[in-house]
């Protein structure tokens, strides 16, 4: 049994298909219209607490969502620096899963919407935990959000941008289809609708191959309108706290390119590049596309325990930066 020789007792018992022993308990907090809803795993006595931002699209506080990712980072993400006696708190977006109540139309959303959110959690945390400051993590589109709530709320630990664009959403949109050659017939349709939504003018969708019109649904136009004005590495220029940003070297879907944005952009930064971790956190062997995808729906594979090590290390080694 050598493959265990690594593993605490948590990570034994979910090597063996059960829930590691971390004591977890629901956390609301208010919404605009309904109550918000997370998991809080508590800290340690004199332990940060990190408040984990979801990604783009229904993704769950797990960081599940049912387009086909049931590969539960976030969970495991918690559950990993549980073991080191780090505090997290995830969430559901308003509108979605356990946050339902929090606004009738998950889509009529911006990314201040989800910053007012943040907030909200923020105190909700603070008030359940007496915790001075949390850190924000974000993951993907997360890690804007986390960004623009820098710039709003006070008293911020720092923030962790893990697998984040350094772009804004148009450029990496058309990087995205241009790498795809079965999108060739596409691309003129789709990179003027990326033009259009990038002026902040809504896209007529009835002439457009089914697959655009799901991708610039009409419900989602406005968000996309919203995200598409986000500059992430200007926003990560404009941030005085301490910063962690992370990439992991088999993404799929954020690339080298948005990491040197970052760093060119935000050079007081911390920058931590984890070669073989991939977009939903797990490490990948480079070279390995089928395994790659294959993670994605996979619970049973740790999140990357470099990412574990990198985020316990930054969260404690240089919380008394922010006091």
């Amino acid at each position: 049994m050598k493959v265990l020789h690594w593993l605490s007792a948590g990570g034994l018992l979910a090597a063996l298909g059960a829930a590691p022993a971390v004591a977890q308990e629901t956390l609301v907090a208010p919404g605009p219209q309904g109550d918000l809803a997370g998991t809080l795993v508590a800290p340690a006595e004199g332990q940060p607490l990190v408040l984990i931002i979801p990604g783009s699209g229904p993704t769950d506080r797990d960081g599940n969502n049912p387009l086909g990712v049931t590969a539960a980072p976030y969970r495991l993400l918690a559950e990993a620096l549980a073991e080191r006696g780090i505090g997290t708190l995830r969430i559901d977006k308003r509108g979605m899963f356990a946050s339902k109540a929090a606004v009738a139309d998950a889509n009529a959303v911006t990314i201040a919407d989800y910053v007012t959110d943040t907030a909200s959690w923020v105190g909700a945390a603070r008030t359940a935990t007496g915790a001075e400051c949390l850190w924000l993590l974000g993951h993907s589109e997360g890690g804007i959000v986390a960004l623009a709530a820098a710039q709003e709320i006070s008293d911020l630990c720092g923030i962790i941008l893990v697998a984040v664009p350094g772009r804004p959403l148009g450029m990496v949109l058309r990087e995205q289809l241009r790498a795809n050659p079965a999108n060739a017939p596409l691309l003129e349709d789709a990179e003027a609708a990326i033009a259009t939504l990038e002026t902040g003018e809504r896209v007529d969708v009835t002439p457009l191959h089914p697959a655009l019109q799901s991708l610039f649904a009409p419900a989602v136009q406005g968000f996309l309108i919203d995200l598409m004005a986000q500059d992430p590495a200007a926003l990560a220029k404009q941030t005085d706290l301490p910063m962690l940003i992370v990439h992991g070297g088999t993404d799929l879907q954020v690339t080298a390119t948005d990491a040197q944005m970052f760093r060119a952009a935000a050079s007081q930064a911390k920058y931590f590049e984890i070669p073989a971790m991939n977009h939903v956190l797990k490490d990948i062997p480079d070279g390995a596309p089928a395994a790659n995808r294959a993670s994605y729906g996979d619970p049973s594979l740790p999140v990357s325990r470099a990412l574990v090590a990198g985020v316990a290390d930054f969260v404690t080694r240089d919380r008394g930066a922010s006091e």
